[in-house]
């Protein structure tokens, strides 16, 4: 049918602090035809990580295939041990018509834009102003200092880039924000890109 459902890819960027997690949660309560991309990685599981839910975990030389067979959307080595993103989990995803979810940083952002554009919707997240974000950051008492300075300095290079994406969020107030998420999560489901012109045009021939 053509009214049906198609796949799509959602990408969420924003400094940290900025509230993308609590959002997602409000979400996922609205959207349940939707696949969050997770890495791949060849480390070995730490206590409490499952599979399929933190990350991939794989052998090197499986990841290795997959890097030579082009399955990779990107990927690194970092301190001895492979991290990417597979496009085989996010392919069967957009096959199976689910909105796919990136939470990814502004660099992840234009590579996956320019690798697959045409089904890509875009939302920057952040607060209303820097102090806001430095008032959070320290509030979750979960960093020490030296992290946090590290994440405000990002922040100020990070919020440069947001008219790269098709949206912004001001994260302001939660349930403001989480609705406007919600509408732009559905509408990206309808972009024109997504639809076959030559099967629109025919009905109405």
């Amino acid at each position: 049918m053509i009214s049906e459902k198609k796949g799509a890819i959602l990408i969420l960027s924003g400094p940290s602090g900025c509230g993308k997690s609590t959002l997602l949660k409000e979400v996922y309560k609205e959207i349940n035809d939707y696949y969050f991309s997770i890495s791949t990685t060849t480390r070995e599981p730490r206590v409490g990580e499952a599979n399929g839910v933190d990350y991939f975990f794989v052998s090197k030389e499986e990841f290795e295939q997959d890097i030579k067979d082009d399955n990779f959307l990107e990927y690194a080595s970092v301190h001895g041990n492979y991290y990417g993103t597979s496009l085989k989990p996010i392919n069967k995803a957009l096959e199976e018509k689910k909105l796919v979810i990136f939470d990814i940083d502004i660099q992840g952002h234009e590579l996956v834009r320019n690798k697959l554009d045409s089904i890509v919707t875009s939302v920057f997240i952040t607060t209303p102003s820097l102090k806001v974000l430095e008032d959070r950051l320290n509030s979750r008492n979960t960093d020490e200092k030296v992290v946090i300075e590290n994440r405000i300095k990002n922040a100020k290079t990070e919020v440069e880039y947001f008219r790269d994406y098709d949206y912004l969020i001001i994260n302001d107030n939660l349930e403001e924000a989480s609705k406007q998420l919600v509408s732009i999560a559905n509408i990206t489901r309808v972009k024109t890109k997504l639809f076959n012109k030559d099967m629109i045009v025919s009905s109405w021939l």
